[in-house]
């Protein structure tokens, strides 16, 4: 089983005092949800994974979470600079769609 720490507090990533930590979020450890969350129960590798069917298994985990939208505002506020947080994708602090792939971009579009 997988757990995250109770507070992720990174001087930088915000502006102190408007961080909200992942026990703001979950709770205290010791408490049923904590436990119940799909991120405390899968393979934390999933959550930051370079593999793009890894990264959708990871959204696809946050779906049914009960806390997702505080996660995803608490992983706003802190800038997480990347990894899956309340069902989005994040890299350098900015939700973003899809991680880029290695290599250089296409030349010819796949629509042409």
């Amino acid at each position: 089983m997988g757990v995250l720490f109770s507070e992720l507090l990174v001087p930088g990533w915000a502006q102190e005092g408007e961080m909200i930590g992942l026990d703001e979020v979950t709770g205290a450890y010791g408490s049923d949800i904590a436990f119940s969350l799909p991120c405390h129960n899968a393979d934390p590798e999933l959550f930051f994974s370079e593999k793009q069917g890894e990264v959708d298994v990871a959204k696809g985990l946050c779906t049914a979470c009960p806390v997702r939208a505080q996660c995803l505002e608490a992983a706003l506020s802190r800038q997480e600079p990347c990894g899956v947080w309340g069902g989005e994708l994040f890299e350098e602090g900015q939700v973003i769609a899809r991680k880029r792939t290695v290599g250089r971009p296409r030349l010819v579009s796949d629509a042409a």
